[in-house]
């Protein structure tokens, strides 16, 4: 590609009390404090992750260019700064950057950057994947390989996701354009089909109880644009719906956690015409995803009221499901 040198952290950010921390490959002022020479507080490194989601937020200021997916976590994070004594973050600053790209013979794509700041970042590289509809899988795991190679080469240690955001936007179509010449449209619409197909998943597990994952399941699927809901307790009922390709990459993470036993009990495809926005949103049974708790009970107060999510299910058009996680009619 030859990417790998081509951009360099350009920016000096300021830490604290006028401290200063200049970027790798820009030229410092003398009373810079180099990267490598002190090595930053937690409190620093907190410091540096919101002020550069505050410079995201007001270069990108729309939601379809710039998103938190989880303000929980920012919450946290932005209180520890603020506070010596507050304990450590929980859970990493995740957002979406959404980048749009010329594609040759493509017209205009735009690639979403699913990202994740660990509590260490920026003296850790952050968490980045790429993803676009016209990405084969062998493209973007190819992708996402060359970026963090080029991360680790020019940015580690320093804020680096303007330096990313610019990466993709500048090399990312070329990825595509490996495998889509000015001949293979055909193939483009091949791939471009495969996220016209809307999923619904009903996922079956033993029991939901911990919180992170309950956490996690509810977070994966806003940053996944997926719809549904979550019943915890024993045992765990989860439904999902959204495009294809995001439903399998929310099992995928879902079912890498650890559990007593998670499996697919029914899956739903539906091949969609054009496959825009409408037609998607006009498959939905529910408008967002969000935990339902039926009047639980139980010694830990971990069982719901099973007729409760019968209706519930009869409520949203799915009824039928019941008897295939139970075995019988609901009432």
């Amino acid at each position: 590609m030859g990417a790998s040198g081509a951009l360099h952290c350009g920016a000096v950010t300021r830490l604290g009390a006028g401290r200063v921390r200049a970027c790798a490959g820009a030229t410092a002022p003398s009373s810079a404090v180099m990267l490598g020479t002190t090595e930053m507080t937690n409190q620093e490194e907190a410091e540096m992750q919101i002020s550069e989601l505050d410079l995201l937020s007001s270069m990108f200021p729309y939601e379809e260019e710039f998103a938190v997916t989880d303000q929980l976590a920012l919450a946290e994070l932005k209180h520890y700064a603020e506070n010596e004594s507050a304990e450590v973050p929980s859970s990493k600053v995740q957002f979406v950057l959404n980048v749009k790209a010329e594609v040759p013979n493509a017209s205009v794509v735009e690639f979403s950057m699913a990202c994740a700041l660990p509590f260490k970042y920026p003296t850790v590289l952050p968490e980045i994947t790429v993803r676009s509809s016209l990405l084969s899988r062998s493209q973007q795991i190819h992708l996402n390989s060359d970026l963090k190679t080029y991360l680790m080469q020019n940015c580690s240690g320093e804020p680096c996701m303007l330096s990313a955001r610019q990466w993709v936007k500048d090399y990312a179509a070329a990825y595509i354009d490996k495998e889509l010449s000015s001949s293979s449209m055909t193939t483009a619409s091949a791939i471009q089909a495969e996220v016209t197909t809307f999923t619904r998943l009903w996922i079956y597990s033993h029991h939901i109880y911990n919180k992170q994952k309950r956490k996690n399941i509810i977070d994966w699927a806003k940053e996944l644009s997926l719809s549904g809901f979550c019943m915890p307790g024993k045992p765990g009922v989860v439904c999902v719906e959204g495009l294809q390709s995001n439903c399998e990459e929310f099992w995928s993470r879902v079912r890498r956690l650890t559990w007593k036993r998670i499996l697919i009990r029914h899956r739903e495809d539906v091949s969609l015409e054009g496959g825009g926005h409408a037609e998607i949103q006009n498959q939905r049974k529910f408008s967002t995803l969000e935990e339902k708790c039926f009047d639980a009970h139980g010694a830990r107060g971990n069982h719901m009221d099973l007729g409760q999510l019968y209706h519930f299910l009869e409520e949203k058009g799915c009824a039928d499901i019941f008897q295939m996680y139970f075995g019988v009619e609901g009432h």
